[in-house]
């Protein structure tokens, strides 16, 4: 890997275990729906110029039905409901939960045909939701259950997102695709936060967080990313799934104070060895040469997109 290369994967995996930490801050005093408003809106009014200047929405036009599909499980859905379950949940746990996102991955390439299941993923699938299971049964405590469960909904919208896009959107710009999504999920979301009420005042820290969650978390994130699929290619963007949980456990103990006990470490090692083993290559595919085009999932089916 080139030494831009390095800086942009750096760059990327501590930008997308930031959110986290940001979204846990942000919750205290605003509504998840407005949120998820604020996100997206501010998103869009910022790459859709962007977007635009490169000519990369006119192709959207005759895709739009698997926009707004991905729009709804990778924006509209997981935002939401990973907002509103960081309302109970530590930002740290949120962050390993969701690092099963390429056990979810892994499982739906076997179940659409694109990859065969033999028996070393099979163990890693048990053993990563084994890793799951764990954090859940001692990390989670009874009346925090549903706000697992709602992480639950997000990973599998992480890992639904993306095949969408490999399946019905690989030849859109991907600025195109990221902005005009944002701008629909806005869209959908302006009148339900209507409807919400509105914080009466907002401290300091969470005007900061949003703004960061918008601008660093949101646009910087994806111009970073898609330069690193430009300059590693596919493959190797990949790992940055096992960096964000670390960055998100390292921020929510020392910026927030959360615990992290044994169960939650072996937990997420477990999840950890789960997905390289479940989304490792099997048979005689060869990994393509050089840099390539933004695709959303490589031959083993392993998200490249865990965007929180």
């Amino acid at each position: 890997m080139t030494r831009r290369g390095w800086v942009l994967f750096v760059a990327l995996g501590v930008i997308w275990g930031i959110p986290y930490l940001l979204i846990k801050v942000s919750v205290r005093e605003m509504n998840p729906a407005l949120l998820v408003l604020f996100r997206t809106g501010g998103g869009a009014l910022i790459l859709l110029p962007i977007a635009a200047v490169r000519g990369a929405l006119r192709p959207l036009l005759k895709a739009w039905r698997p926009l707004v599909l991905y729009t709804a499980l990778e924006m509209g859905g997981p935002w939401w409901l990973l907002f509103h379950a960081e309302e109970r949940l530590p930002s740290s746990l949120s962050g390993l939960l969701i690092a099963a996102v390429p056990l979810v991955g892994a499982l739906l390439a076997w179940l659409t045909g694109s990859d065969r299941l033999d028996r070393r993923r099979l163990v890693g699938l048990a053993t990563g939701f084994g890793g799951v299971a764990l954090l859940v049964g001692f990390a989670v405590g009874g009346a925090d259950l549903w706000a697992a469960v709602s992480i639950g909904g997000v990973v599998v919208g992480y890992a639904l997102g993306p095949w969408v896009v490999a399946r019905y959107l690989s030849d859109a710009p991907p600025v195109g695709v990221a902005a005009g999504s944002l701008a629909l999920c806005a869209v959908v979301y302006a009148p339900i936060a209507a409807f919400q009420e509105l914080p009466k005042t907002l401290t300091a820290p969470v005007i900061e967080s949003v703004v960061a969650l918008t601008l660093v978390c949101t646009v910087v994130a994806f111009m970073v990313f898609f330069a690193l699929i430009s300059e590693v290619g596919a493959m190797r963007a990949t790992v940055i799934t096992y960096v964000n949980p670390v960055v998100a456990v390292v921020l929510g103990v020392t910026v927030l104070g959360e615990s992290v006990g044994v169960a939650t470490v072996v937990g997420f090692l477990l999840i950890l060895v789960g997905c390289f083993l479940a989304t490792g290559r099997v048979g005689t595919k060869q990994a393509p040469a050089g840099p390539v085009e933004l695709s959303p999932l490589d031959v083993a089916g392993q998200p490249l997109s865990s965007d929180p």
